[in-house]
């Protein structure tokens, strides 16, 4: 499998040069792109596009490192079916520092240190790396810290779960599993929303960007622990597909957003198949209503029926906690529709 490690730079001087280049290189696969759509012709592929860009001494930038730019102008593009938007090196809305590269030959490795482009950047190397180094990237976050990110492919030595496990998520709990466990919410955004209002209203950018790393961080790091837990102990997980995203639209948007389902959802499938298990996304529709014993279709629906919590099913007399009883149905499979994607264990 391959897993992502990522280590602060000490020493990111000469990488915002680098990431400028890196932004010319990008737009001018969007001229590329513009180019070719007003002339009705075939869009360039990522071949083309390399081909097209032999300026590599120019731009004081490897070759592998515009190849990738490249690669990622082409899979951005056609997820989308449209040309990405440019990247800016300057002005308020200048876009974050990316020097992506495309071979572990682009790097060397000293230490705690990397070297590239003829530069060593030290790291705080706060654990060792794994396995076969794929490719990677430097990156600057919001706040102007930079950090290397190596993709490696690795083997996996942890311990399997046993047993298997449906996973009903929600705003009141994060996730509801159908042995009856739940995971509580944590909130994060209201814990420092006092704080971020009165940094906003002081104009004090700085500190606002520092807040809201924080608040990232807290929620990434209660989401590692809640889906290690979960993936180390079952073998097999099976959770709903909620929308997170047409909700994220809705009056809850806040509460969606301060979850972090599809973070939750992401942390789960890799760290399941890194203890070699299984995870699925099943269709949740219908498992709210469905009784999990019998099958039949009686509980809450609606919006009016959110605030319901507990009923008892009209066809057995099965009293049902909500969320258990989704979670179950998710679980044996006990709904209209029709299981999404499947991640097989390695």
């Amino acid at each position: 499998m391959v897993l992502t490690f990522r280590y602060r730079v000490k020493n990111p001087a000469g990488l915002l040069e680098l990431a400028r280049a890196v932004n010319l290189v990008w737009n001018y696969c969007g001229e590329v792109q513009q180019h070719a759509r007003r002339w009705c012709k075939r869009w360039p592929s990522a071949f083309d596009l390399i081909q097209l860009t032999r300026a590599s001494r120019e731009l004081s930038l490897h070759s592998d490192a515009i190849a990738a730019v490249c690669l990622q102008f082409v899979r951005s593009r056609d997820a989308f079916k449209r040309r990405p938007r440019w990247r800016r090196s300057s002005g308020s809305k200048r876009s974050l520092g990316w020097v992506p590269f495309n071979a572990a030959r682009a790097i060397k490795l000293d230490g705690q240190a990397a070297i590239f482009q003829k530069r060593r950047y030290r790291l705080w190397l706060h654990r060792p790396i794994q396995g076969k180094l794929l490719c990677g990237s430097f990156a600057e976050d919001a706040r102007g810290r930079w950090y290397l990110n190596l993709q490696c492919q690795t083997e996996s030595n942890l311990p399997a779960g046993a047993g298997e496990v449906g996973i009903d998520l929600g705003l009141q709990t994060l996730a509801t599993l159908s042995d009856g466990t739940k995971v509580d919410r944590q909130r994060v955004t209201q814990r420092y929303e006092e704080k971020l209002a009165l940094a906003q209203r002081a104009g004090r950018k700085a500190r606002a960007r520092a807040i809201h790393a924080k608040i990232t961080n807290v929620r990434k790091d209660f989401l590692h622990r809640a889906s290690n837990a979960i993936a180390s102990k079952y073998a097999r997980i099976v959770v709903g597909n909620v929308n997170a995203s047409a909700l994220a639209r809705s009056p809850m948007a806040k509460s969606v957003y301060d979850a972090g389902w599809s973070m939750f959802r992401t942390f789960l499938a890799y760290k399941a198949m890194r203890h070699r298990g299984e995870y699925v996304e099943a269709d949740e529709a219908w498992t709210t209503q469905a009784c999990s014993d019998c099958g039949a279709i009686g509980g809450p629906k609606g919006i009016a029926g959110l605030r319901v919590r507990e009923w008892v099913c009209s066809a057995c007399g099965a009293l049902h906690n909500r969320d258990v009883n989704a979670a179950k149905n998710l679980l044996s499979g006990r709904n209209v529709g029709l299981q999404l994607t499947e991640s097989p264990g390695l």
